[in-house]
Formats: C-alpha cells, structure tokens, sequence
C-alpha cells in the first residue's frame, strides 16, 4: 500500500512492506513493516532529498496504524478547528481527525462530551446503590431477592461489552424502602416532568438514608414494588448542576435510574441502557412516527434494548474509550484506504473505519458477528451508518444504511436487521461522494476500501 500527500515544504509518502518475522523462515509467520518517506523539494540538476522513517507493527492488527502517542486525544481535536494535521504515522491520517463534535448540548454522539460535570465516565468501576421502593397503595409484602435477580446481569453484560473496561458494581440495600406518597401520585402516567422525577428520587434517597452511606456511590438505581403498576416505566435522572439538586451523607446525587414495570418486559438490558444516558448516550429510536426502530432496527441497545444484536456500535464504543484511537481507520478528506475490520464482538484489532463528510458528519463502517450478546444477529458482515451529531436524541443521530433492502427478515427480525453488508456488496453516496466496499471476510474478519473522492 503506498499513500502521498503534501505539508507545506514538503511531499510525504507512505509505504507498507509484508517480510517474515524470521527471514531464515520466509513461510512463517510475517509482519508488516511501514516506511514514511519524506521528500524536500529539489533545485536544478539535483535529485530530491529524501528522509525515510520506518516502524514494523503485527500484520494481524490492522493494515493500516494510526496515531503519534503524542496526539491530542479525540475529544481535544473535537473542539478545535480541523487544523491542518502532523505528519501521521505510517501515511495514515490521526484518528482525531474524524472525531466529531457534539452540537446538542445534551446526549449526542459527539466526542466533546461533559465528563466533568454532566456525566459520568464510562470507564472504571462505577459504584452503583440499588433501592427497593414501596408506597402506601402498593405495599410489599415478600424479599427483595428477585428484583435484584431481574437487573444484577447488567453488570457482566456491560463488562463484556466494554472488554473490561467499564464495571457495574451494584449493591443491593436488601430491604423495602416506604415511600410517603402513594404510587399514584408521582406522575409517570402522564409523562413525567424533571421536577416531578427529582422529586421521586429526593423522597427516595431520604428514605434510605438512615440504612446506607450514599458518599460510597456514583449512582442510584431505585427499584418499585411489582403491585405499583402506576410506575409504568424507566427514565433516567440526570442532574442539574445549577440547582440544589437531591444530597445525603454530603454527596451529590448525580445520576439515577428509576424502574418501572417495564423492566420485567426488557430484563436487564434496561439497566444498560438507561445507564449509557448517564454516559452521555442519545435515543437511537425514534420519537415521532409509527417506526420508531427506523432508523438503527436492532443493531444496538440504544434503539431496540431487545434487538437482536444489542452490543454498541463502535461509534459509541470509541466514544466511551473502549476502543483507542489506534483502533480507528480515519479517512478524514479526499483519498482511499484499505481496511481490515475486525468485528466489534470481539476484542483487539482495528473496530471501525470513519470517513469524515463534514463538521458533523462521517460515514462509519465496522464489522458485526453473531457471537456473544450478539448471537441473534440477523445478519453478519460490515454494517455501515450514518452519524450526525449535531441531531438529538430521539432524532436519528446514527443511521443504519440497509445493505439488503430486498432481503425477507426471518421471524423476530425487522428489515433493517438484515442491513449487514457481505464481500462483493458496495455502497455509494453521491452526495458525499463516498464509497465502501467490502471486499472479503473469514470468521471474524472483513476487509474493505473505503474512499471519498
């Protein structure tokens, strides 16, 4: 593979070479080798000036490497102009360079996130307290012991899908809680109001206060009685950091998420995603129309929570920090690349190709397998979408492009499930001038190009 651009002064080219790790054994295993040249420009009668850099990186990884260690982090080069980049590693654009700003100042797929104050960092262990809530109208009379049951798997499914990188540790306050009001009162029937929902964590957390030591958490799950059939439903409470907001044991209280009895028709993977709220994630369903799986169909929990391949998309996993910029293939202007994908189900290896198409938008290719949580994929190969981050929530902020628009959906899957794009499919936008094309795959492999022109 060789790629040439200019800086000013100036004419890089790069170069990749496949040789074996042991030339005294040229079948055995190999590696890639990179070379950069760098060529000054040449006066009358002379020959250009040439400087070469060479780095060797594991073929296995990627085709391509991407990053200087030391590069500005995806979120720093999101919220600065698009300045013209340093000579990359190996002739391969920084990964920062297709990082995307984010433009809702709320939950969005941008990388310019508030992990500072708005919310939690989706990295380490977050420590969550579990409340058990009762009301006056709808009294528990048994254990708490399968409430916890239903919601405890959220932990190890957010581990899996972080590859470590993000723990649930939930504590469960083995015990029923008395709310002061009944369950009537609180008004989830009627779409409920942040004051409202403020409140019904502040009664909450009071209730529970002498029995707990809140300043040992990040975040609150309160879960109702099964009988209080008027908390119909799940939101996420996220503070607001120019209010008093909801304190105990002189700590804060962030972030909450709280049940309803919609969890014992989702299961756990509510928890995951109304947690991925408070990670700073956006609705990938739509709020307005008869479709509200339009947009993404099944591919992540941030849509359809029962989908048949919930794991987050690479988008968000970059997002998050579970994957590093040196596992993203960055195509930020004018030009072509190679790419091998390895699929997001599993961990190492280059996860997605971003093909950036202006300040807020970029076409993302990964690659998808039906393996772990996502063995009920309808469909495998490379799923391409769309994202927009200056969208909110709710509003189509990633969008999955149907790589077989004819195909009939098995039983249990939607016609956007079966979007996943096989070797010798292509997909072009004439109005960004994009094109990827898939070009082979094995187990858990694709290899595709990707071009803007």
């Amino acid at each position: 593979m060789s790629l040439s651009y200019r800086l000013p002064g100036l004419t890089v080219t790069g170069h990749s070479f496949t040789v074996p790790l042991d030339h005294a054994d040229p079948t055995g295993p190999s590696i890639q080798v990179f070379a950069r040249e760098l060529s000054g420009p040449a006066r009358a009668g002379e020959r250009p000036h040439r400087l070469r850099a060479f780095a060797a990186g594991a073929a296995a990884t990627a085709f391509l490497s991407f990053g200087a260690a030391a590069a500005p982090t995806a979120a720093q080069a999101a919220t600065t102009a698009r300045p013209m980049p340093a000579v990359p590693e190996h002739g391969a654009a920084p990964a920062t360079e297709c990082a995307l700003p984010g433009r809702t100042g709320w939950t969005d797929e941008g990388h310019t996130t508030d992990y500072t104050t708005q919310f939690q960092r989706p990295l380490g262990t977050r420590h969550v307290l579990m409340l058990f809530v009762d009301f006056p109208d709808a009294q528990a009379s048994g254990s708490t012991s399968d409430y916890y049951r239903q919601l405890a798997p959220a932990a190890d499914w957010m581990k899996r899908d972080s590859y470590g990188r993000t723990t649930l540790d939930i504590t469960p306050l083995g015990r029923w809680i008395r709310m002061p009001q009944d369950s009537t009162s609180y008004g989830f029937q009627r779409g409920i109001t942040f004051e409202q929902h403020e409140a019904y964590v502040r009664q909450a957390v009071a209730a529970a206060d002498p029995y707990t030591d809140f300043s040992r958490f990040d975040m609150v799950y309160v879960v109702p009685v099964r009988s209080a059939s008027a908390i119909g439903f799940s939101p996420t409470y996220l503070y607001d950091p120019t209010t008093a907001g909801v304190s105990a044991d002189g700590t804060r209280i962030k972030w909450a998420v709280t049940f309803g009895q919609d969890m014992w028709h989702w299961g756990f993977k509510v928890a995951d995603h109304e947690t991925g709220h408070t990670f700073g994630l956006p609705d990938l369903y739509a709020f307005t129309g008869t479709d509200h799986h339009r947009f993404v169909g099944g591919w992540d929990l941030m849509g359809d929570i029962a989908g048949a391949a919930p794991q987050h998309l690479g988008w968000e996993r970059w997002k998050f920090g579970w994957i590093d910029d040196r596992q993203v293939a960055c195509l930020p202007a004018s030009g072509s690349r190679t790419v091998r994908l390895r699929a997001v189900e599993s961990p190492s290896g280059t996860k997605i190709a971003v093909i950036r198409t202006g300040e807020t938008t970029a076409y993302v290719a990964e690659s998808r397998r039906a393996v772990g949580a996502d063995e009920q994929a309808c469909s495998t190969g490379v799923l391409i979408y769309q994202v927009d981050t200056s969208l909110q929530t709710g509003y189509g902020p990633v969008r999955i492009v149907n790589g077989n628009p004819g195909a009939t959906p098995p039983p249990g899957c939607r016609a956007l499930d079966m979007a996943a794009f096989r070797p010798g499919r292509s997909f072009t936008d004439p109005a960004t001038r994009v094109r990827i094309d898939v070009e082979g795959g094995d187990a858990l492999q694709d290899e595709i190009s990707i071009t803007e022109q």
